[in-house]
């Protein structure tokens, strides 16, 4: 478990409600990890790319009620498609980094995580311009066995994190870390502002409600109710986040484990609308503005 350090600073409540972040893990569907066993990395190249057209479905629905968001981007698709990251960066949201392959990060040695991460942030950097600040590891898998990679962000010069999924979960997660945003003290002692994934607590337990296969889950009422109990009940923002091809039900069909199938293919066809009713139910903006707000980065 993550543990409380001198370096850990504790965030105190806003004096004014300040927006969410919404954020977006710009990858396909051949690329989400539980289909790794099912589709090889060397296949990924034969198959169709949708996540051009959803992301620039999710970039039309975000303009229309003038948000600003935070793009987790794939380095395997920016370095496909180069124009779809300088199109999310014109628009005036974030470009962040979801590392190149879609590695799990503890499935990989310190070396080979530092190379690929590296690769995927100065691709990015290079296609924007600018600075990239964000890091996201692929299915949250910075784990108590993994806690090394947040040296290796702060070495490569990324401001924050937000891998670290506080609940228990078969593939990932750190139960009893840290549920908001803070800045800790890497196991080497360096410095990074973490933002975990969104949870609540409900008798003891925490729960899960920060996007994706949470959001599609569950009723719309139900996340709507618990994102906004983090607002209200402790006056702080939430992060949330989802991927371009869950606004997707026309995606192809991959033969998965029942587990695999139900996470990846529930509830695709509410997921638009749900999303359109969050974006009008709550305000928000990139995670790096909100950061800066709370003060958690400098201006």
């Amino acid at each position: 478990m993550l543990s409380a350090s001198a370096g850990n600073t504790a965030v105190e409540k806003p004096k004014r409600q300040l927006p969410n972040a919404i954020t977006v893990d710009v990858e396909d569907y051949f690329h989400v990890s539980a289909f790794a066993r099912h589709i090889d990395r060397d296949q990924w190249g034969q198959q169709k790319l949708r996540v051009e057209a959803n992301t620039r479905k999710l970039l039309e629905m975000f303009e229309q009620v003038q948000v600003r968001g935070t793009f987790f981007a794939l380095g395997w698709v920016a370095e496909r498609v180069p124009g779809l990251i300088k199109e999310i960066a014109a628009r005036g949201h974030e470009i962040a980094c979801h590392g190149f392959s879609h590695r799990l990060v503890y499935d990989q040695s310190p070396e080979e995580f530092y190379q690929e991460t590296r690769r995927s942030k100065e691709l990015l950097e290079d296609i924007i311009g600018a600075p990239v600040l964000g890091y996201r590891a692929a299915s949250y898998s910075i784990v108590q066995r993994s806690l090394w990679a947040l040296d290796t962000l702060a070495e490569l010069g990324f401001a924050y994190d937000s891998s670290i999924f506080p609940v228990h979960h078969d593939r990932y997660g750190i139960p009893g870390a840290e549920r908001a945003p803070h800045r800790l003290t890497t196991p080497n002692g360096a410095s990074l502002v973490e933002w975990p994934l969104s949870t609540v607590k409900l008798l003891g337990c925490t729960l899960p409600v920060a996007g994706g296969g949470y959001f599609r889950l569950l009723p719309y009422w139900i996340s709507r109710s618990a994102l906004a109990s983090i607002n209200s009940r402790e006056g702080r923002p939430f992060i949330f986040y989802l991927h371009p091809w869950e606004i997707d039900p026309a995606q192809p069909r991959i033969r998965a484990g029942w587990l695999s199938t139900f996470r990846h293919y529930n509830n695709l066809d509410k997921c638009e609308e749900r999303l359109r009713r969050l974006l009008g139910d709550f305000r928000f903006d990139t995670a790096r503005h909100v950061l800066t707000e709370m003060k958690l980065l400098p201006q």
